[in-house]
């Protein structure tokens, strides 16, 4: 039943006073009253911030006012990141550090979602490795870049296993919370009509901790470029990482300026391409779920 004002006194009308921003602010309403920017306004606020930012900064060192020693200045950065592109070295060393993000992202990310699955199949094992993956989550990674690189050598090889050993653990926990929240109604139908452990792990647990497992890869693609990173700083012949220890060696700030902002591009470029995927792979487990619900 619908309430309106025909269902009230006169007095009461009476009584009654519009609602004013400082009224609706009063009771805990909050209207929003801003209207939304276009994407191009947006992005072209943004584009003015930062030429703003570089042209202070330009004036502020040529002015005296800001150490060109410890800052260099937009100029020299453009100057030197010209150079740096120019000669091939910039691509050689993006495609190092873009080469073991990639494998290192795909591999700790299949690795944690096959332990976090397997965790499913006994109680007991998951009760028993659980703490330990816990507690490897907790310790620093930079702690375990000196053994990872003694095991595996400075090549592209220790930087991959830096990467999963920060990646896999995200995921195997995410996956294990997946598992656990699979709907034992499901689970005891499907056995009630006769399936096999097999078939509750492939038409119920996989399904339900799919979306987990996606959920995780956005923050797995970060941190898989901070593990190739750190080990590139430790020691490598290649990467970007590389490239910006050797400048901070020999006080290059133009070129760490330089490797920043490559190093920022590639981060941008990887981070957007996994929430596209993301966003592929959701959309089309809905659509399954959708299908699977019409043909019921």
């Amino acid at each position: 039943m619908s309430l309106s004002t025909h269902a009230l006194p006169d007095d009461a009308k009476a009584d009654r006073k519009p609602a004013t921003p400082a009224s609706r602010a009063s009771s805990g309403v909050v209207l929003k009253t801003e209207r939304d920017w276009p994407a191009r306004t947006v992005l072209l606020v943004q584009i003015g911030i930062l030429a703003l930012l570089l042209a202070l900064w330009e004036i502020g060192v040529r002015a005296g006012l800001i150490n060109h020693f410890f800052w260099s200045m937009p100029s020299d950065i453009l100057t030197t990141g010209y150079v740096f592109v120019r000669d091939g070295t910039a691509l050689f060393d993006t495609w190092f550090t873009f080469r073991a993000t990639i494998i290192g992202f795909v591999a700790g990310s299949l690795l944690g979602a096959a332990i976090g699955l397997a965790m499913w199949w006994s109680t007991n094992g998951a009760r028993v490795a659980e703490p330990f993956i816990v507690v490897f989550n907790a310790i620093p990674k930079m702690a375990l870049g000196p053994l990872i690189i003694l095991l595996f050598g400075i090549g592209i090889e220790s930087k991959i296993a830096m990467a999963i050993a920060l990646t896999f653990v995200i995921t195997a926990l995410a996956t294990f919370s997946g598992v656990k929240s699979v709907d034992q109604d499901l689970v005891r139908l499907t056995y009630s009509l006769g399936g096999t452990r097999r078939d509750v792990f492939l038409k119920v647990v996989l399904p339900s901790a799919v979306p987990w497992i996606v959920s995780s890869l956005r923050i797995n693609i970060g941190l898989a470029l901070a593990g190739v990173l750190i080990g590139e700083f430790i020691s490598s012949q290649f990467g970007l990482g590389k490239v910006i220890m050797y400048a901070g060696s020999t006080y290059d700030i133009a070129l760490i300026w330089s490797g920043i902002i490559i190093l920022s591009a590639l981060s941008m470029l990887l981070y957007g391409v996994v929430v596209w995927l993301e966003r592929r792979l959701l959309e089309g487990i809905h659509a399954a779920d959708s299908s699977r619900g019409g043909r019921g």
